[in-house]
């Protein structure tokens, strides 16, 4: 993505940077602060599929969207993006002037953290731009105030994460394994999804530290689940669809919906097997993408 410089301006030095999606391989909800915030125990992954964000030089702040879902943040008045650029000048004590664009790939409101993992692949991209290098816990606080998946974001590698976001802990080493995606073209508002949880809280998962493969993997996540799952499926019943869609597929180990949905995930041990399973799944209005899950 480009734009044309105004007279006077630096020609550009660009930065270019990738915002992977997030996958909740599950998610309990063990506890509520007296503030309300639910307290979370989860493995986070990252799969490479994502959004992609461009910063370069330029002599006031701005943002261009484009990309496949670019509509979906049409009405935003003030995008993760720019929110991320403002507080990283605001603490570094540099101006706010970069140029930046979002190549938006990744569906808006859909569990798989494509706000927050742009808000964080700003934070990275203009500290390089803008030649900052704030120290980690200072970054980490202006990340948990932009949200509370952007600290694991900002790491942007396998972890278990704990309290409301911010604590981040190494995950077990993850094998070779493939994903399919799919969302089914309905926005779920994260707020509604826990307003709408059962009461009552799980336990801290049990992990090794390491599987062997996929598949070990796969059978020691599959008791955990999701603990949002059930409220999502209240507000947006087409997660069952896609669900079920993902579990009839013979290679497909394991089925399960992402964060606070809509966005369902199936765990392959090779990649043909996804796309395989990703070429008889689409639906009319389905967003449906494959990818590797990065390892430690």
């Amino acid at each position: 993505m480009s734009a044309t410089r105004l007279p006077g301006e630096p020609s550009p030095v660009e930065e270019r940077g990738f915002a992977p999606a997030k996958l909740n391989l599950y998610l309990h909800v063990i506890g509520r602060r007296p503030d309300g915030y639910h307290l979370l125990d989860s493995l986070v992954a990252f799969a490479d599929c994502g959004d992609v964000v461009y910063a370069s030089e330029a002599l006031e702040l701005s943002l261009t969207i484009g990309g496949p879902f670019a509509a979906g943040l049409a009405a935003e008045p003030d995008n993760l993006v720019l929110r991320a650029a403002r507080a990283l000048a605001a603490e570094t004590g540099v101006p706010a002037r970069a140029r930046l664009a979002l190549e938006k790939h990744l569906p808006v409101a859909s569990g798989i953290g494509g706000g927050s993992a742009d808000a964080a692949a700003t934070l990275r991209l203009l500290c390089r731009l803008w030649g900052v290098v704030p120290a980690p816990a200072t970054l980490d606080r202006i990340a948990l105030a932009l949200g509370a998946d952007v600290p694991v974001c900002l790491r942007c590698q396998p972890s278990r994460i704990g309290g409301v976001g911010e604590i981040l802990d190494p995950a077990p080493a993850l094998p070779a394994c493939f994903v399919l995606l799919v969302n089914p073209g309905v926005a779920v508002p994260t707020a509604a999804v826990f307003r709408g949880r059962a009461p009552g809280f799980s336990a801290s998962a049990r992990l090794p530290e390491a599987w062997p493969d996929a598949a070990a993997m796969a059978a020691d996540l599959a008791p955990l689940g999701n603990d949002l799952e059930a409220p999502a499926l209240a507000l947006c019943p087409a997660i069952g669809e896609v669900l079920a869609a993902i579990a009839t597929h013979p290679d497909c180990l394991l089925a399960r919906m992402s964060g606070s949905g809509a966005t369902c995930f199936g765990l392959f041990a090779t990649r043909a097997a996804a796309e395989r399973a990703a070429g008889t799944t689409a639906r009319p209005g389905w967003w449906v993408a494959t990818g590797a899950l990065r390892q430690n």
